[in-house]
């Protein structure tokens, strides 16, 4: 067994907030002392059907906790998720109904077990303790906490600023996350940065009710595939479905190999502290020798590759790679290809009005005779139908001509 301040160092990893550091080392101390492993508590609202990347860096710190030996309690908030989690949002979220809860729910914890141990987990839902509440316990819950600290979080205080609606059952979502830590006695909390509010104000209701308090641990939000280096910082919006720059957890070997490959060399050493299971001194090894003249596109295949492998196998990734080189460097196309984010009305685009929109050709009719000539090519297959049309999420290589290349994203 490692000793507490080792584990605390593997803790730390990629850790963005932690109250407090010496809460934690003694509770790992106690945890050696008294062969009592910790309890680590990370809720999940089940609000949509598909996890991506981002979702997974919380899996990874559940992961290397569960490693080190400590009890990972996995919650779904069935409950939570009926009222609605306000975090972050500028008006109030609706609330999804049972059905939609189990469907999710059950897709979630499918995606989950790609990354935990699901024998070592213990999957709990809120409503177990939540849905037995009176209506007069549920009032004294709610007399816990002032309205005015409750302004304080950053969201609300937003909303309250600019006349915007806050619902009454929204000052609830953060008390019942709280209650949760309660019920399950949690010794570690963990969350995105955006809910440090809410895993704070478990450590309090906590001490309230006469329990020790938990740890709150924050991890950062992933940027999405496009983020890039401006100035020194890496600049970029949070990864998420809706911006069409994620990475799915279920999307196939190729795409989520070609996705990575993507990425620039910054975001990919982002990416391996948040999502790689090598240590800290491999990455620092990596860096290293990518310093002292390694390619770093031979760095990036290898994660694109152990993410292929987690969450699909050895022989997907390996077969992935076959196919990027295949597909690319077989295909005279470059490495680093630009990026044409293509936003559209429509639900289609056709690819001649495309091709002349990026100015890959003068006209429409350019675009057509380009075509004809077998010119044009998508993914390194050549285009005969001039009537190709692409729907919004569409990704790929398009190559006119011999000099004109560029990888397309429609939006």
């Amino acid at each position: 067994m490692l000793s507490a301040k080792e584990q605390l160092e593997i803790i730390k990893r990629g850790v963005v907030d932690l109250y407090q550091e010496d809460e934690l080392l003694k509770k790992l101390e106690n945890s050696i002392e008294t062969n009592t492993p910790l309890r680590v508590k990370a809720g999940f609202d089940p609000t949509s059907p598909d996890l991506h990347l981002g979702h997974t860096v919380i899996f990874n710190k559940m992961k290397q906790l569960q490693d080190l030996g400590h009890d990972i309690y996995f919650l779904i908030g069935d409950f939570t998720a009926s009222i609605g989690d306000p975090t972050g949002r500028n008006e109030t979220r609706p609330p999804l109904t049972q059905e939609q809860i189990e469907v999710n729910t059950k897709t979630y914890t499918e995606q989950a077990f790609k990354i935990l141990d699901k024998s070592k987990t213990k999957i709990v839902f809120n409503g177990e303790w939540m849905n037995k509440l009176t209506s007069h316990e549920m009032i004294q819950l709610a007399s816990k906490y002032p309205v005015a600290r409750m302004l304080e979080r950053d969201d609300f205080k937003k909303r309250f600023r600019e006349g915007r609606s806050i619902a009454i059952h929204e000052f609830l979502y953060p008390l019942v996350q709280a209650y949760d830590s309660v019920m399950i006695e949690a010794d570690i909390e963990l969350g995105g940065t955006d809910q440090l509010f809410n895993l704070l104000l478990g450590r309090t209701l906590q001490k309230d009710f006469k329990k020790k308090r938990q740890i709150a641990i924050t991890m950062p939000i992933l940027e999405g595939l496009d983020a890039k280096n401006i100035d020194g910082v890496l600049t970029g919006k949070k990864m998420s479905k809706s911006l069409n720059n994620y990475v799915g957890i279920t999307d196939e070997p190729n795409d989520m190999f070609g996705k990575l490959l993507s990425i620039t060399d910054e975001l990919m050493w982002k990416y391996y502290q948040l999502l790689s299971s090598k240590s800290t001194n491999e990455i620092n090894d990596l860096k290293k020798q990518c310093d002292e003249g390694l390619n770093p596109k031979l760095v990036k295949i290898a994660f694109a590759k152990e993410m292929v492998e987690r969450f699909h196998s050895k022989e997907a990734a390996d077969n992935a790679e076959i196919h990027f080189e295949q597909l690319f460097k077989k295909k005279d196309i470059p490495d680093e290809l630009e990026v044409f984010e293509v936003e559209i009305e429509e639900d289609k685009i056709w690819l001649p009005k495309l091709m002349t929109q990026i100015g890959f050709s003068k006209s429409n009719g350019e675009a057509n005779r380009l075509i004809k000539q077998n010119a044009v090519s998508i993914d390194s297959k050549k285009v005969t139908n001039n009537r190709s049309e692409f729907a919004k999420g569409s990704k790929f290589v398009l190559k006119v001509g011999k000099r004109r290349i560029g990888e397309i994203i429609i939006k």
